[in-house]
């Protein structure tokens, strides 16, 4: 299975009495927006418990939001985006961490519980506490550190969606990952594994290894080989960086084959564009008008079902997170950074 790669940093200090210490983003911007400061602790309401954050991992969608690109999701994602500033200053949706309290009504957790889960668009996760719907969360997979957990659910439940639901991989079929070493792309060459595919992972040369440590049947290095003039075609060819147009991608397709396209996203760490990876998923929603094998995957929601699913591959030991580098709670300014124009492999994650 894939290595655990971790460096570890100095540990915040103690959480204040009358709160909690967050990373707390007012206006969008680079990382050096972040700031951690003490906030009022958060208290649970029906239907919701309060967790103890001990890691949260980091994902692009953490720095889409913290600079506010692109400029078109402020209008087309008002949830997450408001027009000068994220509509929620506490940045973080993938955590794993223990049950300090439960809002009125619920009976299924207790204080004390190990669980993870994802946020998403009421985010929160950078912080010491977080407050957290049932629908967002699951009982942490035993074996697995907090670290290990925190870096599953949104990459974990977006590859099982896209391999299981969008591509439909089935025992015998031949599958692709453009961006095998990604967060994502570590569990999908995982998953496709477990659903009995021969799997391609497409990659940078410093990432070969990783990725067939994974148990990628094929490594493409993207610098030496473009893998869409190879003469392979592929049953299922799941696209998370889009560096190939569409016409390429098909051209690697067997004839009743699946391009699924759940990426496309790219900093180069200035100004926000205007459309950023949004016009994959616009280009892909119009070219299945004519070519039912593209399937776009704009967004996955988060769901108990899906990270209950992730936990028996995980406990059953199937797949396994890979986690590139650790930070403390008061370089999360730094992690964001480093995930982002560093071009960090596999997860980071910010440990409390």
């Amino acid at each position: 299975m894939a290595p655990v790669l971790r460096r570890r940093f100095r540990r915040p200090g103690p959480p204040t009495i009358d709160g909690m210490k967050a990373i707390v983003q007012e206006r969008y911007g680079s990382s050096e927006t972040l700031r951690l400061r003490d906030i009022d602790r958060p208290s649970p309401a029906a239907g919701e418990v309060l967790v103890r954050v001990r890691a949260a991992a980091v994902n692009a969608r953490d720095w889409h939001i913290m600079r506010g690109d692109p400029m078109l999701a402020r209008l087309a994602m008002p949830s997450d985006f408001g027009w000068t500033g994220p509509k929620r200053t506490v940045r973080g949706s993938d955590f794993a961490g223990v049950v300090e309290a439960v809002g009125p009504g619920v009976t299924t957790y207790a204080p004390g519980d190990e669980v993870y889960g994802d946020l998403r668009e009421d985010d929160g996760a950078f912080a010491e506490y977080a407050r957290v719907p049932l629908g967002n969360l699951a009982r942490k997979p035993a074996g697995l550190t907090f670290a290990q957990a925190a870096a599953v659910p949104l990459a974990g439940t977006t590859a099982l969606a896209a391999l299981r639901d969008a591509g439909k991989v089935r025992p015998g079929q031949h599958v692709l990952v453009n961006g095998a070493s990604g967060g994502v792309g570590t569990f999908a060459v995982q998953l496709a594994k477990v659903f009995g595919a021969t799997v391609t992972g497409v990659c940078s040369t410093r990432n070969a290894e990783l990725v067939a440590e994974l148990g990628a049947d094929h490594v493409v290095d993207y610098t030496r080989e473009d893998f869409t003039r190879s003469g392979h075609r592929y049953d299922v060819l799941l696209d998370l960086v889009g560096n190939r147009s569409l016409r390429a991608c098909r051209r690697a397709l067997a004839a009743d084959g699946r391009l699924v396209i759940a990426g496309g996203g790219v900093s180069g760490g200035g100004r926000p564009s205007l459309v950023g990876p949004m016009s994959l998923v616009i280009r892909a929603n119009a070219a299945r008008l004519r070519d039912k094998r593209i399937v776009p995957l704009s967004n996955v929601p988060p769901s108990p079902q899906s990270l209950a699913t992730l936990r028996e591959h995980l406990e059953a030991g199937e797949i396994t997170p890979a986690v590139d580098r650790t930070f403390p709670l008061d370089r999360a300014a730094e992690a964001v950074r480093y995930l982002e124009i560093d071009h960090a492999r596999a997860k980071v994650v910010i440990t409390l």
